[in-house]
Protein backbone atom coordinates (compact mmCIF):
# COMPACT_ATOMS: atom_id res chain seq x y z
CA UNK A 1 0.00 0.00 0.00
CA UNK A 2 1.28 3.31 -0.69
CA UNK A 3 1.53 6.35 1.51
CA UNK A 4 -1.21 7.92 0.20
CA UNK A 5 -3.32 5.28 0.41
CA UNK A 6 -2.16 4.13 4.12
CA UNK A 7 -2.53 7.88 5.23
CA UNK A 8 -6.06 7.59 3.86
CA UNK A 9 -6.67 4.47 5.22
CA UNK A 10 -5.53 5.52 8.62
CA UNK A 11 -7.57 9.20 8.53
CA UNK A 12 -10.80 7.37 7.86
CA UNK A 13 -10.51 4.81 10.31
CA UNK A 14 -10.14 7.82 12.67
CA UNK A 15 -12.81 9.39 11.23
CA UNK A 16 -15.38 6.78 11.89
CA UNK A 17 -14.46 6.54 15.56
CA UNK A 18 -14.96 9.93 16.11
CA UNK A 19 -18.62 9.34 14.16
CA UNK A 20 -17.95 12.53 10.99
CA UNK A 21 -19.87 12.98 9.03
CA UNK A 22 -19.11 11.89 4.95
CA UNK A 23 -19.63 15.55 4.15
CA UNK A 24 -16.90 16.57 6.49
CA UNK A 25 -14.62 13.63 6.17
CA UNK A 26 -14.65 14.41 2.23
CA UNK A 27 -13.77 18.59 2.89
CA UNK A 28 -11.37 17.28 5.10
CA UNK A 29 -9.42 15.22 2.27
CA UNK A 30 -9.56 17.53 -0.66
CA UNK A 31 -6.37 19.55 -0.66
CA UNK A 32 -7.07 23.22 -0.44
CA UNK A 33 -4.88 23.99 -3.82
CA UNK A 34 -2.77 21.98 -6.21
CA UNK A 35 -0.22 24.28 -7.79
CA UNK A 36 1.83 23.04 -10.71
CA UNK A 37 4.73 25.39 -12.72
CA UNK A 38 6.69 25.39 -15.60
CA UNK A 39 10.42 26.63 -14.44
CA UNK A 40 12.96 27.52 -17.35
CA UNK A 41 16.09 28.26 -16.59
CA UNK A 42 19.62 28.85 -18.67
CA UNK A 43 22.10 26.75 -17.39
CA UNK A 44 25.89 27.17 -17.23
CA UNK A 45 26.56 25.90 -21.01
CA UNK A 46 24.02 28.63 -22.44
CA UNK A 47 21.34 26.39 -23.05
CA UNK A 48 17.72 26.34 -21.83
CA UNK A 49 15.97 23.29 -19.32
CA UNK A 50 12.69 23.36 -17.98
CA UNK A 51 11.54 21.61 -15.43
CA UNK A 52 8.51 21.23 -13.00
CA UNK A 53 7.58 22.76 -9.92
CA UNK A 54 5.06 22.25 -8.06
CA UNK A 55 3.22 22.72 -4.10
CA UNK A 56 0.15 20.87 -2.82
CA UNK A 57 -1.90 22.66 -0.17
CA UNK A 58 -4.23 20.87 2.30
CA UNK A 59 -5.67 22.47 4.58
CA UNK A 60 -5.63 26.05 6.74
CA UNK A 61 -8.20 25.60 8.93
CA UNK A 62 -5.99 25.75 11.76
CA UNK A 63 -3.32 28.63 10.37
CA UNK A 64 -1.06 29.07 7.60
CA UNK A 65 -0.11 25.80 5.84
CA UNK A 66 3.47 24.31 6.28
CA UNK A 67 5.40 22.03 4.63
CA UNK A 68 8.96 20.84 3.03
CA UNK A 69 10.13 21.50 -0.51
CA UNK A 70 12.26 18.39 -2.15
CA UNK A 71 14.03 18.86 -5.37
CA UNK A 72 14.30 15.12 -6.52
CA UNK A 73 14.25 13.56 -9.75
CA UNK A 74 11.06 11.19 -9.41
CA UNK A 75 8.36 13.44 -7.25
CA UNK A 76 5.28 10.72 -7.50
CA UNK A 77 2.50 13.42 -6.96
CA UNK A 78 0.90 10.76 -5.13
CA UNK A 79 3.17 10.52 -2.40
CA UNK A 80 3.57 14.45 -2.44
CA UNK A 81 -0.47 14.90 -1.88
CA UNK A 82 0.18 12.14 0.72
CA UNK A 83 2.65 14.09 2.75
CA UNK A 84 1.03 17.34 2.10
CA UNK A 85 -1.88 15.28 4.11
CA UNK A 86 0.54 14.04 6.90
CA UNK A 87 1.54 17.92 7.80
CA UNK A 88 -1.89 18.93 7.93
CA UNK A 89 -2.29 15.65 11.17
CA UNK A 90 1.13 16.11 12.42
CA UNK A 91 0.94 19.87 13.37
CA UNK A 92 -2.28 19.32 14.86
CA UNK A 93 -1.27 16.16 17.02
CA UNK A 94 2.21 19.00 18.30
CA UNK A 95 -1.21 21.30 18.90
CA UNK A 96 0.65 24.58 16.30
CA UNK A 97 -1.18 26.24 14.71
CA UNK A 98 -0.53 25.17 10.80
CA UNK A 99 -2.21 23.17 8.27
CA UNK A 100 -0.29 20.87 5.62
CA UNK A 101 1.77 21.43 2.06
CA UNK A 102 4.75 19.99 0.22
CA UNK A 103 6.04 20.71 -2.82
CA UNK A 104 9.04 20.56 -4.84
CA UNK A 105 10.93 20.58 -8.05
CA UNK A 106 11.66 17.38 -10.60
CA UNK A 107 15.09 17.85 -10.94
CA UNK A 108 18.20 15.82 -9.87
CA UNK A 109 20.07 18.30 -7.98
CA UNK A 110 23.60 16.38 -8.05
CA UNK A 111 23.48 17.29 -11.71
CA UNK A 112 23.00 20.95 -11.40
CA UNK A 113 25.80 23.54 -9.95
CA UNK A 114 25.11 25.61 -7.31
CA UNK A 115 24.21 28.81 -10.04
CA UNK A 116 21.65 26.60 -11.77
CA UNK A 117 19.98 25.57 -8.64
CA UNK A 118 20.19 29.35 -7.55
CA UNK A 119 18.17 30.49 -11.14
CA UNK A 120 15.66 27.39 -10.98
CA UNK A 121 14.79 28.29 -6.72
CA UNK A 122 14.06 31.68 -7.72
CA UNK A 123 12.39 31.46 -10.62
CA UNK A 124 10.31 28.89 -9.20
CA UNK A 125 9.56 31.45 -6.25
CA UNK A 126 8.67 34.38 -9.21
CA UNK A 127 6.17 31.87 -10.08
CA UNK A 128 4.52 31.00 -6.40
CA UNK A 129 5.40 34.16 -4.54
CA UNK A 130 2.09 35.36 -4.20
CA UNK A 131 0.29 32.08 -3.36
CA UNK A 132 2.95 31.22 -0.45
CA UNK A 133 3.18 33.73 3.04
CA UNK A 134 4.02 34.26 6.18
CA UNK A 135 -0.07 33.75 7.08
CA UNK A 136 -0.68 32.01 3.89
CA UNK A 137 1.50 28.96 3.40
CA UNK A 138 5.46 28.54 5.05
CA UNK A 139 7.95 26.53 2.99
CA UNK A 140 10.71 24.24 4.89
CA UNK A 141 13.81 22.17 3.54
CA UNK A 142 13.23 18.60 2.77
CA UNK A 143 14.69 15.91 0.71
CA UNK A 144 17.86 17.53 -1.83
CA UNK A 145 17.23 20.83 -0.24
CA UNK A 146 18.94 22.89 2.49
CA UNK A 147 19.12 26.59 4.31
CA UNK A 148 20.61 27.55 1.41
CA UNK A 149 17.84 26.84 -1.17
CA UNK A 150 15.73 28.37 1.65
CA UNK A 151 17.87 32.08 1.81
CA UNK A 152 16.83 32.29 -2.03
CA UNK A 153 13.84 31.92 -1.83
CA UNK A 154 12.97 34.21 1.28
CA UNK A 155 15.67 36.51 -0.43
CA UNK A 156 13.39 36.58 -4.25
CA UNK A 157 10.15 36.81 -2.17
CA UNK A 158 11.29 39.38 -0.37
CA UNK A 159 11.53 41.64 -3.59
CA UNK A 160 8.26 41.20 -4.17
CA UNK A 161 6.65 41.80 -0.50
CA UNK A 162 9.44 43.11 1.57
CA UNK A 163 11.87 41.61 3.89
CA UNK A 164 10.03 38.87 5.13
CA UNK A 165 12.22 36.21 7.46
CA UNK A 166 8.91 34.53 8.57
CA UNK A 167 8.23 33.51 5.21
CA UNK A 168 10.28 29.97 5.16
CA UNK A 169 11.76 28.14 8.02
CA UNK A 170 15.07 25.68 8.51
CA UNK A 171 17.13 28.99 7.08
CA UNK A 172 20.89 29.57 7.88
CA UNK A 173 21.05 31.32 11.60
CA UNK A 174 22.66 34.60 9.95
CA UNK A 175 19.24 35.13 8.14
CA UNK A 176 16.60 34.80 11.16
CA UNK A 177 16.98 30.84 11.96
CA UNK A 178 16.30 29.11 15.02
CA UNK A 179 19.23 27.58 17.53
CA UNK A 180 18.32 23.72 17.50
CA UNK A 181 16.85 23.39 14.31
CA UNK A 182 19.50 21.10 12.88
CA UNK A 183 18.87 18.17 15.98
CA UNK A 184 15.21 19.38 16.38
CA UNK A 185 13.82 16.29 14.48
CA UNK A 186 16.09 14.02 16.69
CA UNK A 187 15.82 15.36 19.69
CA UNK A 188 12.00 15.42 19.20
CA UNK A 189 12.48 11.80 19.11
CA UNK A 190 14.23 11.32 21.67
CA UNK A 191 11.77 13.38 24.03
CA UNK A 192 9.54 11.01 22.36
CA UNK A 193 10.73 7.85 23.47
CA UNK A 194 11.64 9.23 27.21
CA UNK A 195 7.85 9.83 27.39
CA UNK A 196 6.82 6.19 25.83
CA UNK A 197 8.98 4.22 28.12
CA UNK A 198 8.04 6.23 30.89
CA UNK A 199 5.03 5.44 30.59
CA UNK A 200 5.64 1.69 30.58
CA UNK A 201 7.89 2.12 33.69
CA UNK A 202 11.48 2.26 31.85
CA UNK A 203 14.03 4.93 31.26
CA UNK A 204 16.70 5.43 27.90
CA UNK A 205 19.41 4.39 30.13
CA UNK A 206 20.53 0.73 29.97
CA UNK A 207 17.71 0.04 26.85
CA UNK A 208 19.43 -1.53 23.72
CA UNK A 209 18.44 0.47 20.22
CA UNK A 210 18.57 -0.28 16.76
CA UNK A 211 18.48 3.01 14.30
CA UNK A 212 17.84 2.38 10.79
CA UNK A 213 18.82 5.96 9.02
CA UNK A 214 22.05 7.63 10.35
CA UNK A 215 21.22 10.97 8.33
CA UNK A 216 20.67 14.24 9.90
CA UNK A 217 17.12 12.46 12.02
CA UNK A 218 18.98 8.90 13.09
CA UNK A 219 22.57 10.66 14.08
CA UNK A 220 21.25 12.88 16.12
CA UNK A 221 19.13 10.49 17.86
CA UNK A 222 21.76 8.34 17.88
CA UNK A 223 24.20 10.57 20.17
CA UNK A 224 21.00 11.85 22.28
CA UNK A 225 20.54 8.13 23.14
CA UNK A 226 23.63 7.37 23.85
CA UNK A 227 24.32 10.63 25.87
CA UNK A 228 21.27 9.59 27.86
CA UNK A 229 22.63 6.27 28.78
CA UNK A 230 20.99 3.95 25.66
CA UNK A 231 23.00 1.65 24.11
CA UNK A 232 22.63 1.88 20.88
CA UNK A 233 23.68 -2.03 19.36
CA UNK A 234 23.85 -1.11 15.66
CA UNK A 235 23.12 1.33 12.86
CA UNK A 236 22.92 1.65 9.02
CA UNK A 237 22.70 4.15 6.41
CA UNK A 238 23.08 3.71 2.68
CA UNK A 239 27.01 2.71 2.50
CA UNK A 240 26.48 -0.26 4.93
CA UNK A 241 25.52 -1.85 8.65
CA UNK A 242 27.73 -2.30 11.24
CA UNK A 243 26.73 -3.84 15.29
CA UNK A 244 28.14 -4.20 18.46
CA UNK A 245 26.41 -6.40 20.87
CA UNK A 246 27.82 -4.63 24.05
CA UNK A 247 26.82 -0.72 22.37
CA UNK A 248 28.67 1.27 19.76
CA UNK A 249 30.89 4.36 20.67
CA UNK A 250 28.17 6.69 18.76
CA UNK A 251 31.02 10.09 19.38
CA UNK A 252 33.61 7.74 16.84
CA UNK A 253 30.87 6.60 14.58
CA UNK A 254 29.68 10.07 14.09
CA UNK A 255 33.59 11.38 13.49
CA UNK A 256 34.00 8.43 10.83
CA UNK A 257 30.62 8.79 9.43
CA UNK A 258 31.53 12.61 8.41
CA UNK A 259 35.05 12.16 7.26
CA UNK A 260 34.06 8.64 5.08
CA UNK A 261 30.19 9.62 4.30
CA UNK A 262 28.90 6.82 5.52
CA UNK A 263 29.14 4.07 8.28
CA UNK A 264 30.85 1.77 6.20
CA UNK A 265 34.18 0.66 7.49
CA UNK A 266 33.76 1.49 10.95
CA UNK A 267 36.02 -0.06 13.09
CA UNK A 268 34.68 -0.42 16.43
CA UNK A 269 31.60 -2.84 15.26
CA UNK A 270 31.19 -6.09 12.97
CA UNK A 271 29.51 -5.14 9.06
CA UNK A 272 26.40 -6.81 8.70
CA UNK A 273 23.50 -7.00 5.96
CA UNK A 274 22.21 -3.72 6.16
CA UNK A 275 18.49 -5.94 5.53
CA UNK A 276 18.63 -7.48 8.55
CA UNK A 277 19.20 -4.17 10.50
CA UNK A 278 14.95 -4.10 11.11
CA UNK A 279 15.68 -7.82 13.18
CA UNK A 280 18.59 -7.11 15.21
CA UNK A 281 18.11 -7.92 18.60
CA UNK A 282 17.05 -4.95 20.78
CA UNK A 283 14.81 -3.14 22.88
CA UNK A 284 13.80 0.00 20.86
CA UNK A 285 13.59 0.01 16.96
CA UNK A 286 14.03 2.76 15.67
CA UNK A 287 13.42 3.27 11.89
CA UNK A 288 14.64 6.91 10.65
CA UNK A 289 15.05 6.73 6.54
CA UNK A 290 12.73 5.27 4.10
CA UNK A 291 8.88 4.68 4.27
CA UNK A 292 7.62 1.13 3.97
CA UNK A 293 10.26 -0.62 5.33
CA UNK A 294 8.91 -2.88 7.88
CA UNK A 295 6.17 -4.91 5.93
CA UNK A 296 4.68 -8.11 5.79
CA UNK A 297 7.76 -10.28 5.00
CA UNK A 298 9.36 -9.20 8.08
CA UNK A 299 7.10 -8.08 10.81
CA UNK A 300 6.88 -11.29 12.34
CA UNK A 301 10.81 -11.48 12.57
CA UNK A 302 11.24 -8.00 14.63
CA UNK A 303 12.58 -8.56 17.89
CA UNK A 304 12.11 -4.97 19.40
CA UNK A 305 9.29 -4.33 21.72
CA UNK A 306 9.17 -0.79 21.14
CA UNK A 307 8.81 0.78 17.23
CA UNK A 308 9.28 4.68 17.49
CA UNK A 309 9.04 5.78 13.69
CA UNK A 310 11.42 8.46 13.24
CA UNK A 311 10.71 8.44 9.25
CA UNK A 312 8.03 9.44 7.33
CA UNK A 313 4.98 5.91 7.06
CA UNK A 314 7.83 3.19 7.69
CA UNK A 315 5.21 0.97 8.30
CA UNK A 316 2.89 -0.22 6.38
CA UNK A 317 -0.66 -1.34 7.55
CA UNK A 318 -0.24 -4.91 7.32
CA UNK A 319 3.03 -5.05 9.69
CA UNK A 320 1.02 -3.15 12.27
CA UNK A 321 -2.10 -5.73 12.24
CA UNK A 322 1.27 -8.21 12.79
CA UNK A 323 3.13 -6.01 15.55
CA UNK A 324 -0.13 -5.13 17.43
CA UNK A 325 -1.25 -8.88 17.57
CA UNK A 326 2.81 -9.84 18.82
CA UNK A 327 2.14 -6.86 21.37
CA UNK A 328 4.89 -4.36 19.93
CA UNK A 329 4.05 -0.85 21.00
CA UNK A 330 4.53 1.43 17.85
CA UNK A 331 4.76 5.11 18.53
CA UNK A 332 3.67 6.61 14.92
CA UNK A 333 5.29 8.95 12.72
CA UNK A 334 2.66 12.09 13.06
CA UNK A 335 3.49 12.08 16.73
CA UNK A 336 7.21 10.58 17.04
CA UNK A 337 9.01 12.88 14.26
CA UNK A 338 7.30 16.53 14.64
CA UNK A 339 9.91 18.25 16.40
CA UNK A 340 10.86 19.38 13.35
CA UNK A 341 8.29 20.77 12.31
CA UNK A 342 7.65 21.99 16.17
CA UNK A 343 11.06 24.05 16.13
CA UNK A 344 10.37 25.41 12.89
CA UNK A 345 7.04 26.75 14.48
CA UNK A 346 9.59 27.81 17.19
CA UNK A 347 11.32 29.98 14.10
CA UNK A 348 8.47 31.66 12.69
CA UNK A 349 7.42 32.92 15.66
CA UNK A 350 11.00 34.33 16.32
CA UNK A 351 10.88 35.91 13.06
CA UNK A 352 7.43 37.62 13.52
CA UNK A 353 8.51 38.82 17.09
CA UNK A 354 11.48 40.23 15.71
CA UNK A 355 13.33 38.28 18.98
CA UNK A 356 15.68 35.45 18.66
CA UNK A 357 15.68 32.40 21.88
CA UNK A 358 18.55 31.03 23.15
CA UNK A 359 19.43 27.22 22.54
CA UNK A 360 18.25 26.48 25.96
CA UNK A 361 14.71 27.63 25.54
CA UNK A 362 14.28 25.99 22.62
CA UNK A 363 14.99 22.61 23.76
CA UNK A 364 12.95 23.49 27.09
CA UNK A 365 10.51 24.38 24.85
CA UNK A 366 10.36 20.91 22.69
CA UNK A 367 9.93 18.55 25.62
CA UNK A 368 7.39 20.26 26.59
CA UNK A 369 5.20 20.18 23.47
CA UNK A 370 6.31 16.45 23.00
CA UNK A 371 5.89 15.71 26.49
CA UNK A 372 2.01 17.17 26.60
CA UNK A 373 1.54 15.69 23.07
CA UNK A 374 2.39 12.25 24.13
CA UNK A 375 -0.23 12.92 26.86
CA UNK A 376 -2.96 13.74 24.65
CA UNK A 377 -2.36 10.98 22.42
CA UNK A 378 -2.65 8.67 25.17
CA UNK A 379 -6.20 10.35 26.49
CA UNK A 380 -7.41 9.90 22.63
CA UNK A 381 -6.69 6.09 23.42
CA UNK A 382 -8.38 5.67 26.47
CA UNK A 383 -11.35 7.72 25.08
CA UNK A 384 -11.37 5.04 21.96
CA UNK A 385 -9.98 2.07 23.29
CA UNK A 386 -7.13 2.04 20.26
CA UNK A 387 -3.68 1.97 19.99
CA UNK A 388 -1.14 5.10 19.97
CA UNK A 389 -1.44 5.41 15.93
CA UNK A 390 -5.38 5.67 15.56
CA UNK A 391 -5.01 7.81 19.03
CA UNK A 392 -2.36 10.39 17.17
CA UNK A 393 -5.07 10.49 14.12
CA UNK A 394 -8.06 10.73 16.05
CA UNK A 395 -6.32 13.73 18.03
CA UNK A 396 -5.26 15.31 14.73
CA UNK A 397 -8.33 14.83 12.78
CA UNK A 398 -10.35 15.90 15.82
CA UNK A 399 -8.19 19.53 16.24
CA UNK A 400 -8.90 20.14 12.48
CA UNK A 401 -12.48 18.88 12.50
CA UNK A 402 -13.57 20.88 14.99
CA UNK A 403 -11.33 24.14 13.32
CA UNK A 404 -13.52 23.94 9.57
CA UNK A 405 -16.78 23.47 11.96
CA UNK A 406 -15.79 26.34 13.56
CA UNK A 407 -14.94 28.36 10.61
CA UNK A 408 -18.27 27.70 9.14
CA UNK A 409 -16.64 25.34 5.91
CA UNK A 410 -18.05 22.11 6.54
CA UNK A 411 -20.05 21.09 3.09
Amino acid sequence: MNALAATNRNFRLASRLLGLDSKLEKSLLIPFREIKVECTIPKDDGTLATFVGFRIQHDNARGPMKGGIRYHPEVEPDEVNALAQLMTWKTAVANIPYGGAKGGIGCDPAELSVSELERLTRVFTQKIHDLIGVQTDVPAPDMGTGPQTMAWILDEYSKFHGHSPAVVTGKPIDLGGSLGRDAATGRGVLFATEALLQEHGKSVSGQRFVIQGFGNVGSWAAQLISEKGGIVVAVSDVTGAIKNSNGLDIPSLLKHSREHRGVKGFHGGDAIDPNSILVEDCDVLVPAALGGVINRENANEIKAKFIVEAANHPTDPDADEILKKRGVVILPDIFANSGGVTVSYFEWVQNIQGFMWDEEKVNNELRRYMTKGFKDVKEMCQTHNCDLRMGAFTLAVNRVARATVLRGWEA
